[in-house]
């Protein structure tokens, strides 16, 4: 199942907007780890962008990383509920386990075998000082930071080689985590004179940011977010709470007014309009009217999403289905990549 592309060996990133418009040949890997709910944080920075994408006949793998919340600070007491959950926001979201390949990572033995190999064409020196590496160790809230936390760059470079993805989705400050995918691709070609594998290349968000209800990312461990299954009711009273400050006049300013700006981002995302023009509609109305213009623009959105994710929660074995089926389509592919990677390597 190998998907190779001139662009997908090309150093240097693409965007959202030219994948849409030539999205023959490609495939992306992508995925979350399951440490709670889905938030609109997630949505509008990438969950929109991957059914989007998907609509536009891009061929779409998405992990779900429960082996990597053994080295995360956030890790779900129930796994394999939190597993189904996030099953259940993709499919609430429009992602269609028909085309797309949902698994988890301890279903896919050969995925995460292919770690040993890759672990030997990278150094101990490179791992350390990889920044989101430094990050991860920094916000751990573990009294020690076990080993997995450091190889944590390598197993992500096993879920996007497994299956030759020729595209990553990523943020500007995840590129160096994706450098060390591209590294052992280079380097385990160049080392068993082999074109197994694509370098894959970083595909860029063209989202915004979207801060949370204090003015900061919004971000599940911060409690700033606006869950997808949120009900009308707790969103209203997640928005009523969100920072702002005391200035009547409503305007756009990132910068000097993030918490009002970041409102207003959220219900321009909503509209699908400038942050600006909704700032100019509500005008000298103050916190209260911007909140309550957010919220009524929030729910309006969520409506239909809502109304899917209750009716698809009420059939748990449907997610289970979409997870058990997803494992075949990505073990057929792991146990192929792995023995493509053992006659590479010389062994049997």
């Amino acid at each position: 199942m190998q998907t190779q592309t001139t662009t997908a060996t090309t150093a240097g990133h693409i965007t959202f907007d030219e994948v849409r418009r030539h999205s023959e040949g490609h495939r992306i890997l992508t995925g979350d780890r399951p440490t709670g709910p889905l938030h609109l944080g997630h949505y509008f920075g990438t969950l929109k962008n991957r059914v989007d994408l998907q609509a536009a006949g891009v061929e779409l793998l998405l992990v779900v990383a429960d082996y990597q919340t053994l080295t995360d600070r956030d890790r779900a007491e129930r796994p394999a509920e939190a597993a189904e959950d996030l099953v259940l926001d993709y499919l609430a979201a429009g992602v269609d386990p028909a085309r797309a390949t949902v698994f988890t990572h301890s279903s896919v033995p050969a995925l995460n075998q292919l770690m040993l190999p890759f672990l030997s064409l990278v150094s101990v020196a490179e791992l350390s000082r990889n920044p989101t590496v430094k990050d991860e160790i920094a916000h751990s809230s573990q009294a020690a930071v076990s080993g997995l936390m450091f190889t944590y760059p390598v197993h992500q470079a096993a879920d996007i080689l497994f299956c030759k993805a020729t595209l990553v989705p990523v943020g500007r400050d995840q590129l160096p985590h994706l450098e060390v995918t591209r590294t052992i691709a280079r380097r385990f070609n160049e080392r068993y004179a082999t074109e197994l594998f694509p370098v894959p290349r970083p595909l860029l968000s063209d989202a915004p940011l979207l801060p949370g209800t204090d003015g900061g990312k919004m971000s599940k461990s911060r409690g700033n977010a606006i869950p997808l299954g949120a009900t009308e009711d707790r969103t209203a009273k997640l928005i009523r709470g969100a920072t702002t400050d005391a200035s009547r006049h409503i305007t756009y300013d990132p910068e000097a007014r993030p918490g009002v700006s970041g409102l207003l981002q959220l219900a321009a995302l909503c509209q699908d309009r400038d942050p600006a023009a909704v700032a100019a509609e509500i005008g000298d109305g103050g916190a209260a009217a911007l909140k309550k213009y957010v919220t009524e623009a929030v729910n309006e959105y969520l409506r239909p999403i809502r109304a899917r994710r209750a009716e698809l929660a009420e059939d748990r074995a449907l997610l289970r289905s979409v997870l058990t089926e997803g494992a075949e389509r990505a073990n057929a592919v792991a146990d192929a990549t792995l023995a493509e990677v053992r006659r590479a390597m010389g062994m049997r």
